[in-house]
Order: structure tokens, then sequence, then C-alpha cells
């Protein structure tokens, strides 16, 4: 088990405990990824989440046609430009996930050690005694005694609208179960989970691969959460799907875990994937719960090794009706930011939640905290020596410059980058201070028409804990001939000091490419 990140050699005083934290322009290091729904889908609302901390949207099309979703992606572009905050945006597709398909918006009462039927007769009315899903296959999938879960949106395991059943008997292509617990169905979303049982679907549904192809394909979408990942090859999949769609070739995957067959295969999937999702809400009925922080802790450990940005889920589910978190899923965000988060993922919080501005800022200011405590230099040489030696060209100069604005107290890292790829192995280091990517883009052509990269580049990096990136003026090259590119650092600088993240007399480190080689510049500021 790897060590704990936790800053130990010194001891906080317990009465600065209870000083007020100081107000900053980046509410944390950690990113925040929105779901944006029903309760979270204003202009007022979405720029509200914008403000609190949100750095990345999420559309769930688990529910939700693409015309409402179009709709919320429209008004999240006002939020935008008023608040003139980046966002970045991820679609998150069905895969194989099993609803429970209910027409009637009056709740479904399911009473303990009652029996239910689940059928694929999507055509019957559910009922207390019978509830209708969207699969055929689940009577030769399950068996006698198998466990099955439904729940709303996802399972959080402490609300009435959560339920167990048992197995205990398959009657042609119904099964039917036994009623563990009682629970009220209140809501239309209900999400069937069978523990540890494979579905025979595929991971890209034919849906997920029209919703891509139309809504995703027209809004260039940044990232896509491929639900239910469980190998190497469903990542493969999905990437030459996007590869035949014009600039979705750009579209980063993000691979959700959520089963135990994923997790198997977690170490082939994080090769090919871009980064991780732990779905702890799926995950954590197929696990018992005593494993639930082991898997945790060690899927984070291996992203932060490869350097691939991973994302915690499921973290203050009270939230959702509650204006406070409680106290263990407030201990919880800061485990999850002590492990190694890079972004902490909000689902029916914000979709369907009460509170979705206020959850954002309680989430980012308890991470904000963590980060304090965050043990950064026993992290700096766990990477190093995982990553061994002879360091590649670009590792090597980018952990210099990490090493260097620890040592000279750096208050940020500049770095010049056009892929974005330079700027993402500095954030994999953990510094302490913010790393700003200034993003420089390129012209590049398809021998039909002219267009600029850089934005895809920029906005994948709000994902990333501790880079903050802005899209520089096409004009300045990320590779130049001087020393340092003064009309670009100048903006970087001045977008720094404006923000309050650099001050008169700080120093800063920079980090950019001249000619063939890469320098490392430290730069002290003058009044």
């Amino acid at each position: 088990m790897p060590s704990n990140n936790l800053l130990l050699e010194e001891p906080i005083r317990m009465a600065s405990i209870l000083e007020p934290s100081k107000p900053t322009f980046f509410p944390a290091m950690t990113k925040i990824v929105g779901t944006l729904g029903p309760r979270s889908r204003s202009v007022e609302i979405i720029s509200g989440c914008l403000n609190a901390g949100m750095s990345v949207a999420r559309f769930d099309f688990s529910w939700g046609d693409t015309a409402y979703h179009q709709e919320t992606l429209e008004n999240l572009k006002i939020a935008i430009k008023s608040t003139k905050k980046l966002c970045a945006v991820m679609l998150d597709t069905i895969g194989p996930e099993l609803l429970v398909v209910t027409k009637t918006e009056h709740p479904i009462s399911l009473l303990a050690d009652e029996s239910v039927v689940l059928t694929p007769d999507q055509d019957k009315e559910a009922t207390s005694n019978l509830l209708p899903i969207n699969f055929s296959g689940l009577s030769k999938a399950v068996k006698k005694g198998d466990t099955i879960f439904i729940g709303q949106y996802l399972f959080t395991g402490n609300e009435t609208t959560s339920v167990m059943l048992e197995v205990t008997d398959v009657d042609g292509e119904d099964v039917v179960c036994q009623i563990k617990n009682s629970a009220i169905l209140a809501r239309q979303l209900y999400t069937l989970h069978v523990s540890q049982i494979r579905i025979d679907l595929p991971t890209l549904t034919d849906k997920d691969k029209e919703v891509i192809s139309t809504w995703g394909a027209r809004n260039n979408i940044d990232f896509l959460s491929l639900s239910h990942t469980r190998g190497a090859e469903d990542v493969r999949h999905a990437r030459d799907f996007l590869s035949q769609l014009g600039d979705l070739g750009q579209t980063q995957i993000f691979a959700k875990i959520e089963n135990t067959e994923g997790l198997t295969h977690f170490d082939e999937i994080l090769q090919e994937a871009d980064g991780i999702i732990l779905a702890r809400g799926n995950l954590g009925v197929d696990l018992p719960p005593e494993k639930v922080f082991l898997f945790q802790k060690a899927a984070l450990y291996k992203c932060n090794m490869a350097g691939k940005p991973a994302v915690v889920t499921r973290v203050v589910d009270s939230m959702t009706d509650n204006l406070r978190p409680t106290r263990a899923e407030a201990t919880d965000v800061a485990n999850a930011v002590l492990d190694g988060s890079d972004a902490i993922l909000l689902g029916a919080e914000t979709l369907r939640g009460l509170y979705p501005v206020e959850t954002i800022s309680i989430v980012g200011k308890i991470c904000a905290e963590a980060e304090k405590v965050f043990n950064h230099n026993l992290f700096f040489k766990k990477v190093i020596n995982y990553v061994g030696e002879p360091m590649s060209h670009l590792e090597s100069i980018t952990s210099s410059a990490v090493r260097s604005a620890i040592k000279v107290k750096a208050s940020a890292i500049i770095c010049f980058t056009s892929s974005g790829r330079a700027a993402r192995l500095i954030a994999k280091y953990r510094p302490t201070m913010p790393v700003l990517s200034v993003v420089i883009p390129q012209l590049k052509t398809n021998q039909l028409r002219w267009t600029f990269t850089g934005a895809f580049e920029a906005r994948q990096s709000l994902i990333i804990r501790g880079l903050f990136p802005m899209l520089a003026d096409p004009r300045h090259a990320a590779e130049t001939t001087n020393a340092t590119n003064e009309s670009a650092l100048k903006v970087a600088l001045d977008y720094g000091k404006a923000h309050g993240v650099i001050k008169s007399h700080d120093r800063v480190v920079i980090c950019q490419k001249v000619g063939d080689s890469a320098v490392v510049k430290i730069m002290e500021l003058e009044d």
C-alpha cells in the first residue's frame, strides 16, 4: 500500500483550524465536474456553478433527449461568456445500463419480504409487484440467489429509494425476486444493477453512437465518459469511432470503472484511456464495503504514477436534499484529495439536487483545505522514483521545473505549450503552486480549410489538478529563438497578477521550448 500523502512533519496548531480561509480566485487546485440537469440548467444557476468552481460540465444521456441537453448547453455558453470562466464539456454515455421502465409519476411502494417480478415487457405498467425493464436477457444472466439492486439515479445505500432484491426464480424471460428492504420508487429514473454479473450488451451502444455522432460532433465535446468500461478493447473501439467524426478525434476518453470486470482489467484500461472515473455508485455495490477504500487508493495511485487524471464520484450524496454534507462525506472528499484525485464528480447532487451551487462551493472549500496538508514533497519523490532513469527529455525538463519552483518558493509555474503535454507533465508532479498553462494555437489544414488548434487542449486541462489554462494569441509561438517570448509572457503574468496568483517581488518559474531545446527559467518580478 502506498504511503499516506498527509503532511505530518509539521503538526497543525489547533487554534489555526478556526481561522477563516483566505479567498482565492482558484477555489481549489482539485477540479469539480458538475452534472447539469433539471435543477442546474438555467443561465443563472450555471453561472453560479462556474463562479463556485465548476470547470467541467457533464451531460448525462441516461435521461433527456438531445434537444433538452442542447438547450442546457446553450445556457452554459451564455454563462461562460458572462462569467469569463472556461468550462469543458463531458458527454456521459448510457452504455449497458439497465433501467426500470416506469411511465407513471405515482410513487411505487416496495415492501420487504414481498415478491416482485422483473419483466422485459415494457408495455406493462409498473406496480409494486411488477417492474418492466429495458433488457430481455436478464433471465439468462441471473440465477437463484443472485443479488439485484435498484436505485434512483445510482445507489447511495442510505436512502429509501434504493432497494435490494434476491432472485428466487426464473420464469421464461421474467425474473422473480424477494424484496429485502422496503423502499419507495418516487421518480422516473431508476437504474438496475446485478452484482458481479456480466450483462451481454455492448459498452458503446447504438444509441450512444447516435448521440455522439449528432450532439457530440455538433458541439465538439472535450471528454467522452465511457460508462461501464470492462476492458481496453472498449476504449479502443470508442476511439476508433471518434476518429471517424472529424474534430472528435481530439476528444479524450475517460473510462468509467463501475464493475468488477473493469476492476480486473484496470491496468490495461488505464494504459489505453486518457483518464479514469472511479464510479463508486455501481462499484460500491459490486465490492464489499470494506474493500471500496482499498480500490480507491490503489486506483488513484496507479493513475497518479501514470500521469493520467483520475476522477472520484459519489462523495456528498446527502447534499442532494440538504444544505450541508455529513461529517463522513466531508472527510470522504478530503481523503479523495489526499489519495491523489484530480477531480470530484458531482452527479445527483447537482443534477436534481436542491443546492447545486452550494454543493460545488462546499466541495471546493473542503478540497482547498485538504490540499494545504497534502505532502507534496513525498509525492514528488514517489513519482520520481516510479519514473526512474533514464527519463525522457520532456519528463526531465518538466520535473526539473517543479523541483526549481519548490526550491525557490515560486508563486506559479508558467508553461508555454501547443499540445498541452508539457503542462500535463508538470501537473503530474503535483507542485504546491498553480500551473498556468499558456496554450499557443497552431494553424493546420486538411487541404480543404485552415483551422487553429488550441481550444481543445486548453479545455482538456480543466480536469487536471493544479492546471489552469489560458488560450494565447496565435501570433505568439510556443517555440521561439528568444530566451522568452516577451509578449506572451506578459499576458500570462498580467493574468496571474489580475487573479491574485502573482504579486510584486514574487518568483515564477517559466517552462518553454527554445528552438530544439526546452528551457526552465526562474524570474523574480519587480514592482
